[in-house]
């Protein structure tokens, strides 16, 4: 399902969720939260020592519940001083 934005654009629905996710770039991890999630993209909460930029790919290791675990590679669409927005660049076909 999408909603309409201001601009008269399409945004898919996202739905708020509290889990765990890894952003994982080389050799440098983060832990943090996702805040929502759409089938396009994920929120998550901004840690205080990382220093991405937009455009950036990163792998997220998703972790929803207590059985299910889920890995995208993902491009940073948007950053503000509390979150990052991730929109997936491949989602493995057993993911979709």
């Amino acid at each position: 399902m999408s909603e309409q934005t201001l601009h008269g654009g399409m945004r898919h629905a996202r739905m708020p969720i509290n889990s765990a996710v890894l952003m994982i770039q080389g050799a440098d991890v983060w832990s943090s939260e996702i805040e929502d999630i759409s089938s396009t993209g994920v929120l998550a909460t901004r840690p205080g020592d990382w220093n991405g930029h937009v455009g950036d790919m990163y792998a997220l290791d998703m972790i929803i519940g207590d059985d299910l675990n889920i890995h995208v590679d993902a491009t940073v669409a948007r950053v503000t001083a509390r979150h990052i927005g991730f929109a997936y660049a491949r989602i493995p076909p057993e993911t979709e």
